[in-house]
C-alpha cells in the first residue's frame, strides 16, 4: 500500500466526505452534519483526515473544551472504511492529532469508548498509552446502530495525557511496568458475539461490568490496560496516586 497522508480537511466538500465515512461505519441514523466539522474546523477543533492516493479513508473530528479554565480536545468520532482497518490508520490519526493538539499547547485529549468492544480498550490503553477512571451509563441513549447492537451506550471516558511518561514510552513501544496493584474486571472473550446473539445475556455481562467499573473507580482506581487470557478480556486497574510515570489532577466527575 501507498503511504497514507494525514491532514487537516479544509474544504466543505472533504467534510461531507467525512459525513459519509461516517454513515458506513455507524449506520445512517448516526449523523453529525456537515455543518458541525466545519464550526469545529472554525472554533479551536479539528477535523483531520487520512487519505490513500487522493482518496478520502479515514477521519477523526474533535471539539474544544474547557475544564478549571484549561482546554482540552473532546474526540468524538474516528472512523476507518472496511477496506482500510487494520492497516495502522487509526494510530496514524491519533498520533497526528496529538502532534497537532501538542503545537497548540494542549496537553490532554478525552474520547469515550464502549467498554464492550475490546479492540478499542486494547488499541487506547495498550497502543496509545490512555488511561480512563470514568464511567458515563447510557451515554448517548439506545440507538439503531448496529454497532451499539441495541445495547444502552455505556461508555468508558479515555484520557491521553500527551506529555505524560506513560504516553510517551508507550508510543516508543517501551511500556513502564505495573505498580503491582492490580485489580482485574474480566468480561467474556466472546462478549460482542454475546451482543448479537443474546441481548438479555449481553445486559447481564454489561451492568456486570459496569457495577465494577464504577465501585473501582469509586476507590480511586484507574484502568491503564486490556489484556486477552483463555476466555476472559480483563481490564486492568490501578490507584489513581502515581499511574506508571502519570501523576493525575484530581479526578473530575463533571
Amino acid at each position: 500500500m501507498k503511504p497514507i497522508e494525514v491532514r487537516h480537511c479544509l474544504s466543505v466538500q472533504e467534510y461531507e466526505e467525512c459525513v459519509r465515512i461516517e454513515h458506513i461505519t455507524w449506520g445512517e441514523d448516526i449523523s453529525v452534519p456537515s455543518a458541525i466539522f466545519v464550526v469545529a474546523h472554525h472554533t479551536g477543533g479539528q477535523v483531520l483526515g487520512a487519505f490513500h492516493q487522493g482518496k478520502m479513508v479515514g477521519f477523526t473530528l474533535a471539539i474544544v473544551g474547557r475544564r478549571r479554565g484549561t482546554p482540552f480536545l473532546h474526540s468524538h468520532m474516528t472512523a476507518v472504511l472496511p477496506e482500510y482497518r487494520n492497516c495502522g490508520i487509526g494510530r496514524q490519526l491519533k498520533l497526528f492529532q496529538r502532534q497537532d493538539a501538542l503545537e497548540r499547547g494542549i496537553e490532554v485529549i478525552e474520547w469515550t469508548f464502549d467498554p464492550l468492544k475490546f479492540q478499542n480498550a486494547h488499541f487506547n490503553f495498550e497502543r496509545l498509552g490512555a488511561i480512563a477512571r470514568r464511567y458515563i451509563r447510557d451515554c448517548y441513549g439506545v440507538t439503531t446502530s448496529p454497532l451499539h447492537a441495541g445495547l444502552p451506550t455505556d461508555r468508558l471516558v479515555v484520557e491521553w495525557w500527551l506529555r505524560s511518561e506513560r504516553v510517551k514510552s508507550i508510543l516508543a513501544d517501551n511500556p513502564l511496568p505495573a505498580t503491582g496493584q492490580v485489580v482485574r474486571i474480566s468480561l467474556p472473550a466472546n462478549v460482542e458475539q454475546i451482543a448479537a446473539e443474546d441481548r438479555d445475556a449481553a445486559l447481564r455481562v454489561q451492568a456486570e461490568a459496569r457495577d465494577q467499573f464504577v465501585e473501582w473507580f469509586g476507590q480511586g482506581y484507574v484502568a491503564v490496560a486490556a489484556e486477552s487470557s483463555g476466555g476472559a478480556m480483563d481490564y486492568l486497574l490501578e490507584p489513581d496516586a502515581v499511574i506508571r510515570g502519570l501523576r493525575l489532577p484530581k479526578r473530575d466527575t463533571g
